[in-house]
């Protein structure tokens, strides 16, 4: 399967059905950001600590799987020179329209997340990629290629989820209101959901995603060549194990 394809297909479906993560910031948010007024977030709810990002001003930034006319415009808005990279079309052109809307120069990537062999070595001086990385197979070419395109002493600010969240069938606590632990780390979608439900999913066009273990996750990043200098965890915002463990991870890391 063309995971890539795929997923940017389920993805522009999501646009066309208003997930919130496809919504544009308004007016009143740009104007907050270029007064200094602003916030960001890589994970479902806490906002990133601004000390994170060091200062924007004229700051080299690239937004990597984060199109949706949301983070992109706010950074750009509060200083820095925004490239917004992602998979899917559609949420690429919220990006374009917030851009012409408030005056916003914003440069524009469609492409693979794995492949960011378009830029240069050490074109960024920081990059902000949030938890779509559920959506790769395989996370370690993604924290490879950000560790090259990154500046020496640049920063990646990079969300992702815990692999706890992969364990358990949720379909059966949707059923039976049962919680049983079912697959396995790595996880995917495509090789351990039952024929049936993976069919399903895939008529609707729902998007397919991967649970990566913390070695790929956290090491992976280090193994790249950065450094971990930030760390925090946060909820899903109502899911069914937040009253027991946060189940997202906010990293910062920065390149040697």
């Amino acid at each position: 399967m063309d995971i890539v394809s795929y997923n940017r297909k389920a993805w522009t479906k999501e646009v066309a059905e208003g997930n919130k993560w496809t919504l544009p910031v308004s007016p009143e948010l740009v104007a907050a950001a270029r007064a200094g007024d602003w916030s960001v977030v890589l994970t479902p709810t806490k906002p990133v600590p601004r000390a994170w990002f060091g200062d924007l001003c004229g700051a080299d930034l690239l937004c990597l799987a984060s199109g949706g006319g949301q983070q992109g415009p706010i950074l750009a808005a509060a200083g820095a020179k925004v490239t917004v990279f992602d998979n899917c079309p559609a949420q690429l052109a919220a990006d374009g329209m917030v851009a012409r809307r408030e005056g916003l120069d914003i440069r524009l990537e469609q492409g693979d997340m794995a492949d960011l062999s378009r830029f240069p070595d050490g074109s960024f001086d920081l990059i902000f990629h949030p938890v779509s990385n559920i959506f790769v197979e395989d996370v370690k070419p993604v924290w490879r290629e950000c560790a090259r395109v990154l500046r020496r002493g640049g920063a990646l600010l990079a969300g992702v989820a815990n692999p706890l969240l992969y364990i358990f069938d949720l379909e059966e606590w949707d059923r039976k209101g049962t919680l049983t632990v079912r697959y396995k780390i790595p996880y995917s979608d495509i090789a351990q959901l039952p024929p049936e439900l993976l069919a399903a999913r895939m008529a609707a066009d729902e998007a397919l995603e991967f649970g990566h273990p913390l070695t790929d996750l956290i090491g992976g990043q280090t193994k790249a060549g950065l450094a971990l200098t930030g760390f925090f965890e946060d909820s899903a915002g109502g899911d069914l194990l937040d009253p027991y463990i946060d189940t997202f991870i906010a990293t910062r890391a920065i390149k040697l």
